[in-house]
């Protein structure tokens, strides 16, 4: 079992910056990617960042806004977000994936964009 914790939502300004954070406990030799999604209000939900041992794919519409990475001496999977927008707002979640496919998923941490 691999347990993800979320952190660093808020509430930031359109064009501001926020970091989230999530960290991973348990089995963590067991994760072979690790991604973040987001969940709109009304949408459906959409790949931010996968991080892969092939490299890093983001979703189209925070190519350039949005950098993902992994500290693993610490666990820890990061989402520096600049240049926020308004339809940036979401609950944003942390993803691993294990090797043999079992998939886990974090609580989410609410991002809300507004002047």
């Amino acid at each position: 079992q691999v347990q993800l914790m979320e952190s660093g939502g808020g509430l930031v300004h359109p064009g501001g910056s926020l970091r989230l954070s999530c960290a991973a406990s348990g089995n963590i030799r067991s994760i072979n990617d690790m991604a973040w999604w987001r969940l709109p209000p009304g949408k459906e939900r959409e790949l931010v960042a996968r991080i892969t041992s092939g490299g890093t794919i983001y979703g189209d519409s925070v190519k350039g806004r949005f950098t993902t990475s992994k500290d693993n001496a610490n666990n820890t999977m990061y989402l520096q977000m600049n240049s926020r927008k308004p339809e940036d707002t979401a609950v944003y979640y942390c993803d691993a994936r294990a090797y043999w496919g079992d998939e886990y998923w974090g609580q989410g941490t609410q991002v809300t964009v507004s002047s």
